[in-house]
């Protein structure tokens, strides 16, 4: 057997180092077959590795598999955790953790700690247990401790009559859905000034966008009040951005928009239309205390314009959640508009055309630059020519209005 040279031994380990552990043993395994008899103790001696490896390497290359193998090594192998090799770890951790945990009165699984990774770390060190953070990290893991944070999930109050409404809306979505009248959820999303102000979230730019550290009132530049109908039938969104105040009226003024350039030619035998809102805003329900005379007179207004009747159904109180607009339209402005500078209700409009999903949701978005009177008053003779129908079952909640004949 002859040699290598000096630099080409040094060129073999260098090589060597740059490989995988199950490569290492196979390429030692080559060179120690090509030199034949005495090959496998000089490669041992050049690359630093046990002849042993070498052998295991010319058995792995008899028996390679047809597809490359996924893994380095065999499951379960490389050095064990620390955690599992030594019990006291654990120990430590908990006996840490025991005068740092909150816990729910009412759950007893819901528990979280006020301790960062580095003080437990430290903490465990006064125990005599000297870990890592990524040890740390382990055991976080092991006894069910994640980063949340807490979500708004659990309503103010339940109203007894919460569940029978449920059914009662689930009724009417069936009905209105298996026939040619629409169903529309409606609400209004959030104001937004309008100006360089800061808005949460991220975007790809080659520099930083500075905004104002303050958002005063007096610096913007306007607001926009963005309200949304959710054509459940169609999946199809429409925003009227307004510039003013939320009022019914300017609700009544989007439904109206919507049915003109929309909705007539796309349910031209509707004879109801079926709205579902929450119980406030521009479209309040009545309370035990007061009746939403406002409301109900600029539905009057709209139901004789359109010449349809329309059906309100509102969420009960604290359940405005399950409003279909809220996580089937809302959600995906949101995204389209996140970390945008809105220096102008044209911006808000481009951004908020661009919500689009792979199940087919588009959005049309129409400004709305009316102002609109507050505090107007509901007259007596108004008030009379409400057509008001009233269900039987949770009649604040479910009613119908209907077109005045003509006299």
């Amino acid at each position: 057997m002859t040699p290598y040279p000096p630099n080409l031994e040094r060129t073999m380990r260098a090589f060597f180092r740059s490989l995988r552990e199950n490569d290492r043993r196979r390429y030692a395994a080559v060179e120690a077959t090509k030199l034949g008899h005495g090959g496998v103790e000089y490669i041992a001696k050049i690359l630093g590795i046990d002849s042993k490896t070498i052998r295991r390497g010319q058995h792995e290359l008899d028996n390679l598999p047809a597809q490359p193998p996924t893994r380095v090594r065999e499951p379960g192998g490389g050095r064990r955790r620390k955690i599992d090799d030594d019990p006291k770890i654990d120990d430590d951790f908990c006996k840490t953790l025991v005068t740092h945990t909150a816990g729910s009165p009412t759950e007893e699984s819901l528990i979280w700690t006020n301790l960062t990774k580095i003080e437990i770390t430290n903490l465990m060190q006064n125990c005599g247990s000297y870990v890592s953070v990524h040890v740390v990290d382990q055991l976080l893991d092991r006894h069910g401790f994640h980063q949340r944070k807490a979500l708004p999930m659990e309503p103010l109050a339940r109203h007894p009559d919460r569940n029978a409404q449920f059914e009662t809306i689930a009724r009417l979505k069936q009905e209105y859905l298996s026939s040619a009248n629409p169903v529309l959820s409606i609400d209004l999303k959030a104001r937004e000034k309008l100006g360089n102000f800061f808005r949460d979230g991220t975007l790809f730019t080659r520099q930083t966008i500075r905004v104002f550290d303050h958002d005063f009132d007096e610096f913007a530049q306007g607001v926009v009040l963005p309200h949304g109908i959710f054509d459940l039938k169609r999946n199809l969104g429409y925003i009227h951005l307004g510039t003013n105040h939320d009022t019914s009226e300017f609700a009544c003024d989007c439904l109206s928009d919507w049915w003109e350039r929309f909705g007539r030619a796309a349910y031209p035998d509707a004879k109801s239309l079926l709205l579902l809102c929450d119980g406030g805003g521009s479209n309040p329900a009545d309370t035990e205390r007061a009746e939403q005379q406002l409301f109900r007179s600029d539905l009057q207004h709209l139901v004789n314009r359109l010449g349809i009747e329309i059906r309100m159904a509102h969420y009960p109180p604290y359940a405005s959640k399950y409003n279909p607009i809220e996580h089937r339209l809302f959600p995906h402005l949101t995204r389209t508009c996140k970390g945008m500078i809105l220096h102008n209700v044209d911006r808000v409009a481009e951004l908020m055309r661009k919500a689009t999903t792979r199940t087919g949701l588009r959005v049309d978005v129409t400004i709305l630059d009316k102002a609109y009177e507050l505090g107007r008053k509901v007259s007596q003779a108004l008030k009379e020519s409400i057509n008001l129908v009233r269900d039987t079952l949770l009649p604040r909640w479910n009613y119908r209005i209907l077109p005045n004949m003509p006299k």
